[in-house]
């Protein structure tokens, strides 16, 4: 899918990737979600579905919390506070724990939720406040939310897949 220029494009891509995704996130057996045996976030590390689903919860949440901050104005810390963007695995790592005693399910509902809220305040921005002047550095508000929602997404699905067809347990889609 290119990479979206307008509104409606970027709607049609977070939608589209989580819809892909979220079935198979939704299919993994329980009994395998907490494995350790997926390629991590971080370079040399191991994680499970959980994990990713927390990281994909995390990096929502995150994007909310960017949203809200920009549209109190408020500072926006990209991409955390106490975080630089070299450190992304680092942030992966924290959000495995901030999300470790949350049950699979839960989790694959609080991710779904944080993405309706999402494509809520996208709505309600204009295709000008989204892609027509930088939000952080030359990247404007759109290309952003995309970055760390529908590219993301479509990541995690082909992680996931491979995953799923290495334990025989890939779906037809």
């Amino acid at each position: 899918m290119a990479v979206p220029t307008n509104k409606d494009e970027l709607l049609k891509a977070i939608d589209s990737n989580f819809d892909r995704l979220i079935i198979e996130l939704r299919g993994v057996p329980l009994s395998v979600v907490d494995e350790r045996s997926l390629e991590g976030h971080a370079m040399g590390t191991q994680m499970s579905v959980a994990n990713l689903a927390a990281y994909l919860v995390g990096w929502n949440e995150l994007v909310l919390k960017w949203l809200n901050r920009d549209a109190a104005g408020e500072p926006v810390d990209f991409p955390e506070a106490g975080f630089k963007w070299n450190e992304l695995g680092r942030l992966a790592q924290k959000f495995y724990r901030d999300y470790e005693s949350v049950p699979y399910p839960q989790l694959i509902e609080r991710l779904a939720a944080a993405k309706g809220q999402i494509v809520s305040l996208i709505k309600d921005h204009s295709n000008e406040d989204l892609y027509s002047r930088s939000w952080y550095a030359k990247w404007t508000m759109g290309r952003m939310i995309q970055l760390n929602t529908a590219s993301p997404y479509a990541n995690a699905r082909g992680r996931l897949r491979k995953w799923l067809k290495t334990k025989s347990l890939l779906q037809k889609s």
